[in-house]
């Protein structure tokens, strides 16, 4: 009998150590979402400096800083595209006995929305989103009573219609629109009385008194052609580069205004890169201004240049 006890009591604590083992292998299956959301943020900071001490060749102390930041959200389902993109630099530069001044100011938004007929198709029927604007006032130096911009004054805005040819492995798109509205905001009163940035300037009698106030916008309808393209074109040094070109069907057509900007990223390692860039800009309406004899001079339209030299740090995330 008490054979027959101790076999029940090992089969009993078998039975129930194999039941216990088969509930905790069980696996357990928990939902996943798929996210059809990409996203990308790139923030960095450039930072150049040079000081003198007792240095008999002569020179000026300066220090000169650059923020930027690129932040892409990308959605994609089936042959449907939606591409935003925002981009901001800003930069300063300190030297001794002036005051600080800016060197960089950018406040850029895209926004690209696509459909193609098929998944083997690049090419997409799209409308465009483009926002250009700045920060904080920018002045003729060394003048810095008068600002010659300000936030919103100017600000560019383009929203239109076309196709667009996108390959993500070449990284190359270009976008090609018949039909682009492009509206000038001039916010800021006293430069729309200056007619600045090519919006209709005040009216005065021959008193000088005013008559009517400068518009604080300008819009045009007319052809613009976007290209992007990226590429490492040799180890650890990558090309971008972005072009826009835009020609009003009414206003001169066939006068183009041209924004072009080019660069080079020299990586170092994931964090440290250098970068070499230039960015041209050529806009029949806006016109430049000089400082001469301590008062500001409006010129003619001419081509605007910046050079861009840095080395720093870069994280992404």
């Amino acid at each position: 009998m008490k054979i027959f006890q101790k076999i029940f009591l090992l089969l009993t604590l078998l039975f129930s150590t194999t039941i216990f083992a088969q509930e905790v292998a069980i696996p357990v299956v928990k939902d996943t979402v798929i996210s059809r959301w990409e996203k990308k943020n790139t923030a960095g900071l450039d930072i150049s400096q040079i000081a003198f001490v007792n240095w008999n060749a002569g020179g000026v102390s300066s220090v000169s800083g650059l923020i930027k930041g690129n932040f892409l959200r990308k959605y994609q389902r089936g042959n449907l595209k939606w591409v935003n993109e925002m981009i901001i630099r800003y930069g300063i530069n300190k030297q001794d006995g002036i005051e600080l001044r800016k060197t960089d100011d950018a406040l850029q938004i895209n926004s690209t929305l696509g459909y193609r007929k098929d998944t083997i198709s690049n090419w997409y029927s799209s409308a465009k989103f483009n926002f250009n604007t700045q920060f904080t006032n920018g002045y003729a130096y060394p003048n810095t009573t008068k600002a010659i911009s300000k936030p919103f004054a100017p600000a560019y805005i383009f929203l239109g219609v076309g196709s667009e040819y996108s390959n993500k492995e070449k990284k190359l798109n270009v976008y090609i629109s018949p039909l682009t509205m492009k509206t000038t905001l001039v916010l800021d009163q006293t430069l729309a009385n200056q007619g600045a940035f090519g919006v209709n300037k005040a009216v005065y009698d021959i008193d000088g008194n005013l008559i009517k106030e400068g518009d604080l916008y300008r819009m045009e309808l007319g052809f613009l052609v976007t290209n992007y393209y990226k590429k490492e074109i040799y180890k650890n040094i990558i090309w971008e580069n972005r072009l826009s070109l835009y020609s009003d069907y009414i206003n001169r057509f066939g006068n183009v205004d041209v924004d072009w900007q080019m660069q080079l990223e020299l990586v170092v390692n994931e964090y440290v890169k250098a970068n070499i860039g230039a960015h041209f800009i050529y806009d029949d309406d806006i016109k430049a201004k000089e400082e001469r004899d301590g008062e500001q001079v409006t010129l003619g339209p001419k081509l605007q240049l910046k050079q861009m030299l840095g080395v720093g740090l870069s994280y992404n995330f």
